[in-house]
């Protein structure tokens, strides 16, 4: 049996912690990034003209919203920050601790449940004119705080091997 990487690790935290929302995780070892992609349904009952980012409008009754977290190699990697919900850095071949993909797992569930309450707010309401998932740092922090406090040394998950 091989050793869990920090792919395999944030493989399965996700499925555990976001087992009733999609998500898909993309690798790209060439740009040393592990994108993981999220993605929301709603209903628009009302069929209200919806007009994505990159400007496409659409009236289809069921809305999909996806947005990314992505996690990079400051060294090695290339990539535009705003096209990312988050973005965490890891510590090259080391990896990164487990007690972050769990923080990141156990918040991400969070934003993805205020997210669809917010989606729906948008899709319902003609008073509110955009609509985006919110990551904030502080509450962030406070769970990846909470996890570190419960273990005596960090647990780093090594990059994958290809």
């Amino acid at each position: 049996m091989s050793k869990e990487n920090m792919l395999t690790y944030l493989e399965r935290t996700l499925a555990q912690h976001l087992e009733e929302y999609d998500f898909a995780i993309d690798w790209d070892a060439k740009n040393h990034t592990i994108e993981v992609i999220v993605h929301l349904f709603a209903e628009n009952h009302q069929e209200a003209e919806i007009e994505d980012a990159a400007g496409v409008q659409s009236e289809e009754s069921i809305i999909e919203f996806e947005d990314g977290f992505l996690l990079y190699n400051p060294d090695k990697s290339s990539f535009d920050e705003a096209d990312y919900l988050k973005t965490l850095p890891y510590a090259g071949k080391k990896g990164i601790e487990a007690e972050v993909l769990d923080a990141v797992a156990i918040y991400l569930f969070e934003v993805l449940q205020n997210g669809e309450s917010d989606l729906l707010d948008f899709l319902n309401e003609e008073s509110i004119d955009t609509f985006e998932l919110e990551w904030q740092n502080d509450r962030f922090a406070e769970i990846l705080f909470e996890k570190k406090a419960q273990v005596i040394s960090p647990n780093f998950l090594a990059y994958p091997s290809y």
